[in-house]
């Protein structure tokens, strides 16, 4: 696994589309696989999940993308990916993962 958190002082809607549409742009393999909204008072998050093929795992990685934000406050975002080792017991090959989360990078 590869994990990126970060705190942003951006607009949530508006950062929330962006990685929505950066990530699903950056690869002709990625799809948003599931997403949930939640709010309580004035706090919010979003979770969305995000596949892809890795070409150079062989494999499809997953990308967990995890945004909260209190009031006007910044925006936390925690990222977290999945699936790109080929290994029984233990990761091996886990590029994919980190390309994946790369590319979040790049979008933010």
């Amino acid at each position: 696994m590869a994990k990126l958190e970060q705190t942003l002082y951006e607009d949530f809607d508006h950062l929330l589309n962006r990685i929505e549409d950066g990530i699903k742009a950056g690869s002709s393999s990625a799809t948003l696989e599931e997403f949930s909204d939640f709010a309580a008072g004035n706090a919010r998050c979003s979770v969305r999940v995000f596949e892809r093929y890795s070409y150079m795992g062989g494999n499809r990685v997953s990308l967990n993308v995890t945004l909260f934000q209190v009031g006007d406050g910044p925006v936390e975002l925690s990222a977290i990916t999945s699936g790109g080792s080929q290994a029984m017991f233990f990761k091996i090959n886990t590029l994919g993962e980190e390309a994946f989360l790369d590319k979040l990078r790049e979008i933010l």
